[in-house]
């Protein structure tokens, strides 16, 4: 097996060689951000839409770089990020972050979704944390807020999805997929558990407590089927399960991310939330992993995707780490190895200029989507390579 430590200095210099330049040369100097599309051919289209979900990951990107690295080029391109985000991606008059504004900057589609306004608490808490702008930090307590006012049916609880701009409720469709339209996501849920986790790290309010012990109790007692031990994915207003549906990367995604808010609220007395975690990892383990080493996408019924999606990837050798931290077992140690031996022969792209395919399907081919766009930013794979180092190291 290869040694950790050769593991963590392949990674670091991937980072650093290779993904942080490749986003740095989309900073738009004209328009403020980031330009919104690189194609599959490498070709930026500098016309192209802004997504507030992408403006706060580039955001957290480069302030993670500058907080983890000390170089003040990415405190740089954080701030270019931020004032982008700012002056552009929020809504001054109505509150919370814009879906989509033009290349720019001018507002393009004025929906609001909570998992929008998570980014925003996610990305404004860690540029915080590596700068020390209050200004920020102020940000984040006011989308927190806005979040706890306008996005929580206390009553269930759970997190509503989409709203317009005024904050009128609307039905789910931007985080709504294989033909469902879904009153409540795990997809929302964990990402503001992410949000609120790095939130208290610089900020341990007593509000923020309240709603991550409410996070994890619904994450435990609404979304983890514990007999499967899957997350589920798509729920109807009364949190049924709406289709049959396991989404392997979003799985092993929560159960690290899960574990980080456990070892940020210092909660040792729930041990049935520290067995999901492990449960999960074993079990995606089990199910999801192919011959070669690499994450299968998800399984709707018998019907499985076997596409090799560039953040379940990235995803999936954090997630086996942190159960390697936690339970000891090598068999996680060896997933992560496979992993990050099949991301670079296949996943990475190689070209002069490229970043990290999409996709990939069974026999290594990438798909043609593109290399950078409202989803696709630096967020899964910078914070994969954070992550391994700082826990390797």
């Amino acid at each position: 097996m290869t040694h950790i430590n050769d593991i963590r200095t392949e990674i670091k210099e991937h980072w650093e060689g290779h993904i942080l330049p490749f986003w740095s040369t989309l900073k738009d100097h004209n328009n403020g951000g980031f330009y919104g599309w690189v194609g599959n051919d490498l070709r930026v289209d500098p016309l192209a839409p802004k997504g507030g979900i992408a403006t706060a990951r580039q955001l957290w990107s480069f302030a993670a770089a500058y907080r983890v690295t000390g170089n003040e080029i990415w405190r740089d391109h954080a701030e270019h990020a931020y004032r982008f985000l700012v002056n552009h991606v929020m809504d001054t008059e109505y509150g919370g972050m814009y879906w989509m504004v033009h290349a720019n900057g001018e507002p393009m589609d004025t929906s609001k979704h909570v998992y929008t306004q998570s980014f925003g608490v996610y990305s404004l808490s860690e540029y915080y944390r590596a700068t020390g702008d209050e200004s920020a930090l102020e940000l984040a307590k006011t989308l927190f807020a806005l979040i706890e006012d306008q996005g929580l049916n206390a009553e269930l609880p759970a997190y509503k999805e989409q709203f317009d701009r005024f904050w009128n409720e609307q039905p789910n469709e931007m985080l709504s997929e294989n033909g469902v339209i879904a009153d409540y996501t795990m997809n929302t849920h964990i990402h503001v558990l992410e949000a609120y986790t790095t939130l208290y790290r610089v900020w341990p309010d007593p509000q923020v407590k309240t709603a991550l012990e409410r996070l994890l109790d619904i994450l435990y007692e609404r979304v983890y089927d514990k007999d499967t031990k899957f997350l589920g994915v798509f729920f109807n207003e009364d949190w049924q399960s709406i289709i049959d549906l396991r989404s392997f990367g979003h799985d092993i995604e929560a159960s690290w991310l899960i574990d980080e808010t456990l070892k940020v609220l210092g909660l040792d007395q729930h041990p049935e939330y520290s067995a999901m975690v492990t449960d999960i990892a074993y079990n995606i383990s089990n199910v999801a992993v192919q011959d070669d080493g690499s994450l299968m996408n998800e399984q709707e019924g018998d019907h499985v995707d076997e596409k090799r999606i560039w953040w379940v990837q990235a995803e999936a050798m954090v997630g086996f780490y942190n159960a390697y931290e936690r339970t000891g077992d090598p068999l996680f140690l060896e997933r992560v190895e496979r992993l990050w031996t099949y991301t670079k022969e296949h996943i990475i792209d190689h070209r002069a200029g490229g970043e990290w395919y999409w996709s990939v399907d069974g026999d290594g081919t990438p798909d043609q989507s593109e290399i950078a766009g409202p989803w696709k930013c630096p967020y899964h794979n910078s914070r994969f390579c954070i992550e391994l180092m700082e826990r390797m190291g």
